[in-house]
């Protein structure tokens, strides 16, 4: 029989100008399950610049700026927080490695790789935990870059001054202007999908960088390099009395970047290969932290003989130098700088984790306007200033992210052994792999409860005791990430040793993306997959040659896969497209150059 061409919705998306989310969404992929942002990817794309431009952005903001310099500020020696700088941000790169690899490899985002630990339906639980803390950020960031914005236009529009006094909901009508500006824009560039995210990320990250190093320069001229110190408290620690909180300023930094962390895969799923993603994340991460951390204590270290006095807020370090350039450039850059962070830590994710959960009628797109829209009606100017709202809100869903992540690593790099069926995570199909009962994998889901409950109450209960002035052991608190992690990832293990649920397909290699193969290639297709009226999709595999990952032991599933995979894949431009049997889709399963 005569094949034709797929012409499915994403056609007429880009009949209306609007690109489509790529994935190749095969005919016998149940619509509640998938949808083209959801599918695996066509095309992998991304280099490591772009993978780096990703980091720049979501470390480029007032909350980095503030995060790096207090660092500065614990009453530690220089060489003690540059410790704790690369062992924190090298956890964070390490971490970032493991959390790529499922999605890079399979192309789909983190919502649908976690169907291959929580189950079909049980993948929503992760998604939409995360979807609710990126929402709630999403609004502060914006709010904050309103604030940025609000200088701007009191600067260069005196008469803006007279909104200031007439108020909407505990917001300024200055401040409603800005904010309204600010999420336009941001809505606007997310609307136009990943390429245009990707273009404007690559340029935002640099651009403000050039305008930081341009402030350290202007700064030190003025306070004289002999002024400069690279501390920034007025007591120093002792040696023993130091140690504790070296350990509290790594878990600051690896607790900083644990959101992102989570859902990087997001965006690893683009990279054009592993190798290409580990590459961007050295110099997105350590490199590039460090970098801007050197350059926030420099700055920050000038305003005291500049100012008369420490500024660790960039907003008001630019505002305190008062001239009209000055405001408008760090102004405008600190509006990019934040609108960066936002769209690649606060408004992606969620419009994947709300499209996972009914991919039918919420697209991508859909899924960021729940949360652009959701972000607004929280009003984040209320209870932002308010550090016991964010504390029990946003402190409890914040704590769920360590199991959450430990799960998924447990799942798939030690239940799994990093072999996945790409097709069985598009199934309803209670015989389908990943069904398990009734579309939820009881371990994962134990694990995220006998994990989490802990995890939260380390979170919360120590501020909550010192607040009653009973005892202070609030210091444990800053290790709740990593308490939540390994518990997230031992008890899953545990459960899945008691009862094992997760699929290994051993001995399979049809529509089975492996991880631990590097430099296969997957069956290529220059056409958009044909329709039969007799087979869903006919198509050719390629055999592949591949070299298995070294390592041996018991630590082999984690660090192994992270320093394997270190040669460059062949370069194509397609991926997979075909399907020989039920499960046997040949999924983008390997990193393409």
């Amino acid at each position: 029989m005569t094949s034709t061409p797929l012409t499915g919705p994403h056609d007429l998306v880009e009949a209306a100008g609007h690109p489509h989310g790529g994935g190749n969404m095969k005919p016998h992929y149940d619509e509640r399950l998938a949808n083209e942002d959801l599918a695996p990817l066509r095309k992998q794309k991304w280099s490591s610049y772009n993978i780096f431009a990703f980091w720049m952005s979501d470390v480029h903001s007032v909350g980095g700026y503030v995060t790096a310099g207090s660092l500065f500020a614990l009453g530690l020696q220089s060489w003690q927080v540059l410790v704790a700088l690369i062992a924190g941000i090298v956890i964070v790169q390490v971490f970032a490695n493991l959390v790529a690899k499922p999605s890079q490899k399979t192309g789909v985002p983190y919502p649908v790789i976690n169907r291959v630990v929580f189950g079909i339906r049980g993948a929503n639980i992760p998604a939409i935990i995360r979807g609710l803390i990126a929402i709630a950020w999403y609004g502060v960031q914006t709010f904050l870059a309103a604030e940025s914005l609000n200088i701007v236009f009191l600067k260069f529009v005196p008469g803006s001054a007279a909104l200031l006094d007439v108020s909407f909901a505990g917001l300024s009508a200055l401040g409603w202007i800005s904010y309204a500006i600010l999420w336009t824009a941001q809505f606007l560039l997310f609307w136009n999908g990943m390429e245009v995210i990707r273009r404007f990320i690559d340029w935002a990250g640099p651009a403000v960088y050039l305008v930081m190093i341009v402030l350290a320069v202007y700064l030190v001229s003025q306070a004289g390099i002999e002024n400069i110190s690279f501390t920034l408290s007025t007591t120093q620690l002792d040696f023993w009395a130091s140690i504790p909180v070296m350990f509290a300023a790594i878990a600051l930094v690896v607790s900083y970047f644990s959101g992102p962390m989570l859902n990087f895969g997001d965006f690893a799923r683009y990279g054009k290969s592993f190798a290409a993603v580990k590459k961007g994340n050295f110099w997105g991460l350590p490199i590039n932290f460090l970098f801007f951390s050197l350059l926030t204590v420099i700055t920050a270290s000038a305003t005291v003989p500049v100012f008369g006095e420490l500024l660790t807020d960039p907003i008001a370090t630019v505002e305190r130098i008062d001239t009209p350039f000055a405001i408008l450039l760090g102004g405008l850059t600190f509006v990019t700088a934040t609108v960066g962070i936002n769209i690649v830590a606060n408004f992606i994710s969620p419009a994947f984790d709300f499209s996972n959960v009914a991919p039918k009628k919420i697209s991508w797109r859909a899924g960021g306007m729940i949360a652009a829209v959701g972000s607004t009606f929280l009003m984040p100017w209320n209870w932002y200033s308010n550090a016991d709202a964010i504390h029990y809100s946003l402190g409890v869903l914040g704590a769920l992210i360590g199991p959450l992540f430990g799960i998924l690593i447990a799942g798939y790099y030690f239940a799994a052994r990093q072999r996945v069926n790409v097709d069985a995570m598009f199934t309803m199909d209670a015989a389908g792999p990943y069904w398990y009962r009734n579309g939820f994998n009881p371990n994962a889901v134990k694990a995220v409860i006998a994990a989490g409950v802990p995890t939260v109450a380390v979170a919360i209960f120590p501020k909550l005791f010192a607040d009653l002035g009973l005892f202070d052991v609030s210091a444990v608190s800053d290790y709740s990430w990593f308490i939540g992690c390994a518990l997230g990832l031992g008890l899953f293990l545990f459960f899945e040793r008691l009862d094992p649920r997760i699929p290994t397909f051993e001995g399979q290699t049809e529509g089975i993306s492996d991880g631990t193969v590097d430099g296969a290639a997957a069956t290529t297709a220059s056409e958009p997959p044909a329709v039969s009226a007799e087979v869903p999709v006919q198509a050719q595999t390629v055999a592949h040659a591949a070299r298995a990952v070294p390592g041996s032991g018991a630590a082999a599933p984690i660090t192994a896969t992270v320093a394997a995979d270190a040669a460059k894949d062949p370069a194509t431009p397609e991926r997979g497209t075909t399907q020989t049997s039920r499960r046997g889709a040949d999924g983008p399963r390997e990193a393409l150059a």
